[in-house]
């Protein structure tokens, strides 16, 4: 973009970024004498544009250009406009908002991060058939003025006074000479860049699935799905009658709840001119909601007057998963919904209350996930282009990219480590070297500074960390405050984040760096076992968490590993199979299960229903994720923590297990030009369908068990290979199968029948305890006559105790306890 340095940003005169301040409408006209055979249109801006040219707005791009690290990185659109100049008297003008770079960014109630006013950038480059270029640029011939876009934040929303809008204000013949100048915008030119994102887009449109009168008498509409984006509506009704649009992601006792919006008021108001029918929607805000509270409608609202309209960036979707389970299903919608809407220009934590920043954690965590779901390369790469940049700056990874908090960042674990452990993901995913190469200097800046803060034995010891962010257990003012040690978190991330550079070293061909990076992750991996394992491979503190990395990171030796994950699966049974991770743990503790013979309860954990599970919000009418696993009680209130968000991707993290082992699908080579293909069926599931579109053409994946026959359908692209295990095969030597390109299927008989010997009250804690689905139900029977009191089936001194006996030593012990007990043993074999 060098070339169009001379071209300057230009700002109205009048502008001064106070809050409040309306939208800029800029213009300017020019002369064509003849007809050119290509004109192209680049535009960017400090705060948000919207180009016109000849009487309407170009390109279907919102929110643009997006947000990034503006003074590094200021993307640029570009369209090609050639049917839309005519010869004669030509206008190009924009309407200019505050956005990301203006606007009131964080819960600190600051704005001005990256300028004290909007300022826009454009170019219209018309090439003529003898070769001749004319360029119409942002300077001083323009003229500024407002019009019908009034107030417009992010947080709080936009207004918009349809009588104030200058008809024809950007087509030829319009008069202007009341408009006022504008001035030069100093920005640094260096920093424009082609945009290289999928911009933001509005990808859907969704319908109300109910208009509700609240008790209170106001007017509610429910669209059924929390979404980033805005509502478009329709309305006929008398000059300057105010319609409020107020959005909620949620209803408590009948009306909306804003809490979970903090201070974010996520209001929108139009103020009609009267006469015909008007359609709007807001230009520079969006909105985090499900329900919009409507006050001010003339007449009676019907449905086709309102639209929800989803926006996000605009990436190819890749992956899909359905099974026969219908909670399952949800739950992946959930996930899918929640990442759509935190893709808005960059991957955020929420895109609701007065935050929507790119938090490092929550992407690190989900990015295999992401990565099957979407193509995520642009947004992803633009965005670990921003963290490398600021990184160089600043000095380290920041906690939020691009980053606007007030105090900086210091090296963490899962949320700082993404710098390598992101690249490391779309590799996998993609195949393609060159995205560590392109993230090589700041994934290896960051290794080397975190390897000059270990202790004296490879510890990564001291210094702030999340830990296991979010763990259920953890008090609510305190979200870092769960059962696993932080700085065990910390080694343990750091044991996979440096087998990672000394992978991508390697890969790169760097092979200096990459023995200096074995040794430092070789040197890491010991100081964790020595201080953190015992030979025969228990973790202190005993947690889940603690176990998931140790296992799912090949911290633990072979022998150590079937151990740990006997220790895991008791732990996770002692929790009457709920969740009792955060951030760090969720998104490993289902593979460290199977990983180590688990499976069932792998699956015992995916399926619980009550609070904390991954299943306890759809059961409460979820459609997406949450950031608490109780932002919602089973009263119907909201969390009072202040951190309830209802749209948070992070822990919807378990789709990844949930791809590759119910839909069976797994990388060999990154890439997918070999994979794996092997579903492991349980929970109860009946069949799966798996389709991904990798960078060889579509996989898919479809099983089936029916009347003791089980189905099994492969589809292989062209130039890739498959190793397929067949799920259930009663014979071993026929389960391994290595397939190429094409269809093929494989039915063949399983033995339904059961050898499990039945449960009862005279079966011994351990016995109970050694069927899964057995102590499942045993503990959430005990549990509703004795909320929280736990129940150990292998310790050493109630194993051998039968579960009649137990309950004499149970302090009033009822007959309906004993009755309650008996029928949840008797629905299950073991």
């Amino acid at each position: 973009m060098s070339a169009r340095a001379t071209t300057p940003f230009i700002t109205p005169v009048v502008a001064d970024g106070s809050v409040g301040d309306p939208a800029a409408y800029l213009r300017r006209s020019f002369l064509v004498s003849a007809a050119p055979c290509r004109v192209i249109l680049r535009s960017t801006a400090i705060g948000l544009i919207e180009p016109h040219l000849n009487g309407g707005a170009v390109g279907d791009e919102v929110l643009a250009p997006g947000w990034t690290s503006y003074r590094h990185r200021l993307a640029v659109s570009t369209f090609d406009v050639t049917d839309r100049v005519r010869i004669g008297e030509n206008v190009i003008g924009a309407v200019l908002g505050e956005g990301w770079a203006v606007g009131r960014l964080g819960w600190e109630n600051t704005r001005h991060h990256y300028s004290d006013r909007p300022a826009a950038w454009m170019e219209l480059e018309l090439e003529y058939p003898d070769g001749r270029i004319e360029l119409i640029g942002t300077d001083t011939s323009f003229t500024a003025a407002h019009g019908g876009t009034g107030a417009n934040s992010l947080y709080d929303g936009e207004t918009y006074d349809a009588r104030a809008e200058p008809d024809g204000w950007d087509a030829p013949g319009f008069d202007d000479a009341g408009w006022g100048p504008v001035s030069v915008f100093e920005w640094p030119a260096a920093a424009l860049t082609p945009q290289t994102a999928p911009p933001i887009r509005r990808i859907e449109e969704l319908a109300p699935v109910e208009i509700l009168t609240t008790a209170s008498g106001r007017t509610v509409v429910d669209f059924g799905q929390n979404i980033s984006g805005w509502v478009r509506l329709t309305v006929h009704g008398k000059r300057g009658t105010t319609i409020t649009l107020r959005h909620a992601e949620v209803m408590v006792d009948g009306e909306i709840e804003v809490e979970t919006l903090r201070t974010a008021a996520n209001t929108d108001r139009y103020i009609l001119r009267g006469g015909n029918s008007e359609t709007w929607e807001p230009r520079f805000t969006f909105h985090g909601f499900r329900y919009v509270e409507v006050s001010g409608w003339p007449g009676t609202l019907a449905s086709e007057s309102l639209r929800a309209i989803v926006i996000h960036s605009d990436m190819q979707r890749t992956g899909w998963l359905t099974t026969s389970d219908p909670l399952l299903n949800q739950l992946h919608s959930n996930a899918v919904w929640s990442m759509r809407d935190n893709f808005v220009g960059v991957p955020t934590d929420c895109p609701q209350r007065d935050e929507r920043l790119g938090w490092t954690g929550d992407i690190n965590a989900f990015a295999p996930s992401a990565a099957f779901l979407y193509d995520v390369r642009g947004v992803l790469g633009s965005w670990l282009r921003d963290l490398a940049v600021e990184q160089q700056e600043k000095g380290f990874v920041p906690w939020v990219v691009p980053d606007v908090l007030s105090t900086p960042s210091s090296p963490t674990a899962l949320w700082s480590d993404v710098a390598v452990s992101l690249p490391w993901a779309l590799y996998r995913e993609y195949g393609d070297p060159a995205i560590l190469g392109d993230s090589y200097d700041s994934m290896s800046t960051f290794i080397r500074q975190v390897a000059d803060l270990l202790d004296e034995d490879g510890l990564w010891s001291t210094g702030f960390q999340y830990g296991d962010w979010l763990d259920p257990d953890a008090p609510e003012d305190n979200p870092a405050g769960g059962k696993t040690d932080r700085h065990l978190v910390a080694s343990a991330y750091l044991c996979r984040t440096t087998r990672e550079m000394a992978d991508t070293a390697r890969i790169l061909g760097r092979e200096a760096d990459a023995t200096e990076f074995e040794e430092i992750a070789q040197r890491v991996r010991h100081a964790f076992r020595e201080e953190f394992v015992t030979p025969k491979g228990r973790l202190a503190g005993e947690t889940a968490t603690a176990y998931a990395l140790a296992i799912a990171f090949g911290i633990l030796n072979d022998h150590e590993n079937a151990h740990a994950g006997d220790r895991l699966a008791a732990i996770v049974a002692r929790a009457g199979y709920r969740i009792s991770t955060g951030f760090a743990g969720t998104p490993l503790v289902t593979d460290a299960l199977s990983m180590t013979g688990h499976l069932e309860e792998a699956y015992l954990l995916l399926t619980e229903t009550r609070c904390p599970s991954f299943l306890y919000p759809v059961t409460m009418g979820a459609t997406t994720i949450w950031e608490r696993w109780d932002s919602v009680r089973a009263d119907g209130s909201i969390n009072p923590s202040g951190m309830t968000s209802l749209n948070h991707y992070a822990l919807g993290a378990v789709v990844d297990w949930m791809h590759r082992t119910i839909g069976g699908l797994a990388a060999i080579e990154p890439g997918y030009r070999r994979m794996r293909i092997a579903p492991q069926p349980g929970g109860g599931l009946t069949h799966a369908d798996l389709t991904h579109t990798t960078g060889h053409g579509n996989v898919r994946i479809a099983w089936r068990i029916e009347d003791g026959l089980v189905t099994v359908e492969v589809t292989v692209p062209e130039g890739t290979t498959a190793e397929v295990t067949l799920p259930l095969h009663p014979d071993p030597d026929a389960q391994v199968l290595h397939v190429d390109a094409g269809t093929h299927t494989w039915t063949y008989e399983i033995d339904l029948s059961s050898t499990r010997l039945p449960l009862s009250l005279d079966s011994t804690l351990r016995q109970v305890a050694d069927d899964p689905a057995g102590w499942q139900r045993f503990t959430e029977a005990f549990a509703r006559h004795y909320p929280g009191v736990p129940l150990d089936g292998s310790d050493p001194e109630a194993a051998g105790m039968s579960v009649r006996t137990m309950l004499d030593y149970v302090p009033g012990a009822s007959d309906e306890l004993r009755t309650d007990l008996a029928a949840a043993l008797e629905g299950t074999l073991r």
